[in-house]
Protein backbone atom coordinates (compact mmCIF):
# COMPACT_ATOMS: atom_id res chain seq x y z
CA UNK A 1 0.00 0.00 0.00
CA UNK A 2 1.22 3.46 -0.90
CA UNK A 3 0.09 6.14 1.58
CA UNK A 4 -0.10 9.71 0.38
CA UNK A 5 -1.69 13.08 1.05
CA UNK A 6 -3.44 14.74 -1.89
CA UNK A 7 -4.77 18.31 -1.86
CA UNK A 8 -7.62 19.14 -4.19
CA UNK A 9 -9.90 22.00 -5.14
CA UNK A 10 -13.52 20.89 -5.37
CA UNK A 11 -16.08 23.01 -7.22
CA UNK A 12 -19.67 22.07 -6.42
CA UNK A 13 -22.58 23.04 -8.67
CA UNK A 14 -25.59 24.63 -6.96
CA UNK A 15 -27.55 21.36 -6.89
CA UNK A 16 -24.89 19.71 -4.66
CA UNK A 17 -24.23 22.52 -2.17
CA UNK A 18 -26.49 21.10 0.56
CA UNK A 19 -25.29 17.50 0.10
CA UNK A 20 -22.66 16.33 2.66
CA UNK A 21 -20.15 15.24 -0.02
CA UNK A 22 -17.05 15.40 2.23
CA UNK A 23 -18.79 13.29 4.87
CA UNK A 24 -19.81 10.76 2.22
CA UNK A 25 -16.21 10.45 0.99
CA UNK A 26 -15.03 9.65 4.51
CA UNK A 27 -17.71 6.98 4.95
CA UNK A 28 -17.45 5.42 1.48
CA UNK A 29 -13.66 5.36 1.06
CA UNK A 30 -10.75 4.52 3.37
CA UNK A 31 -9.42 8.09 3.40
CA UNK A 32 -9.13 10.81 6.02
CA UNK A 33 -10.65 14.11 4.88
CA UNK A 34 -9.42 17.51 6.02
CA UNK A 35 -11.10 20.71 4.83
CA UNK A 36 -8.35 23.29 4.39
CA UNK A 37 -10.47 26.15 3.06
CA UNK A 38 -14.05 26.64 1.87
CA UNK A 39 -16.34 29.23 0.33
CA UNK A 40 -20.00 28.46 -0.23
CA UNK A 41 -22.72 30.60 -1.77
CA UNK A 42 -26.15 29.74 -3.17
CA UNK A 43 -24.62 29.35 -6.65
CA UNK A 44 -21.36 27.47 -6.03
CA UNK A 45 -19.27 25.75 -3.40
CA UNK A 46 -15.48 25.79 -3.52
CA UNK A 47 -13.56 23.59 -1.09
CA UNK A 48 -9.86 22.93 -0.64
CA UNK A 49 -9.80 19.33 0.57
CA UNK A 50 -6.92 17.18 1.73
CA UNK A 51 -7.27 13.41 1.32
CA UNK A 52 -4.93 11.14 3.28
CA UNK A 53 -4.86 7.45 2.46
CA UNK A 54 -3.82 4.76 0.04
CA UNK A 55 -3.19 6.05 -3.49
CA UNK A 56 -5.77 3.72 -5.05
CA UNK A 57 -8.43 4.67 -2.50
CA UNK A 58 -7.79 8.38 -3.21
CA UNK A 59 -8.16 7.73 -6.96
CA UNK A 60 -11.48 5.96 -6.33
CA UNK A 61 -12.69 8.88 -4.20
CA UNK A 62 -11.73 11.40 -6.92
CA UNK A 63 -13.51 9.35 -9.60
CA UNK A 64 -16.62 9.16 -7.38
CA UNK A 65 -16.57 12.94 -6.85
CA UNK A 66 -16.44 13.53 -10.60
CA UNK A 67 -19.30 11.06 -11.14
CA UNK A 68 -21.39 13.11 -8.68
CA UNK A 69 -20.79 16.26 -10.74
CA UNK A 70 -18.03 17.85 -8.66
CA UNK A 71 -15.18 19.44 -10.62
CA UNK A 72 -11.87 18.28 -9.11
CA UNK A 73 -8.49 19.96 -9.64
CA UNK A 74 -5.16 19.49 -7.86
CA UNK A 75 -3.98 22.29 -5.58
CA UNK A 76 -1.05 23.91 -7.40
CA UNK A 77 0.21 26.19 -4.64
CA UNK A 78 -0.26 25.56 -0.95
CA UNK A 79 -2.09 28.67 0.24
CA UNK A 80 -2.61 27.61 3.84
CA UNK A 81 0.10 25.90 5.84
CA UNK A 82 0.00 24.85 9.45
Amino acid sequence: MSQQVTRLWLMYPARLITRPIVYEIGKEFAVVTNIRQASVTEEIGIVSLELDGDREEIKKAINWLEEQGVKVEPVEINTIEG
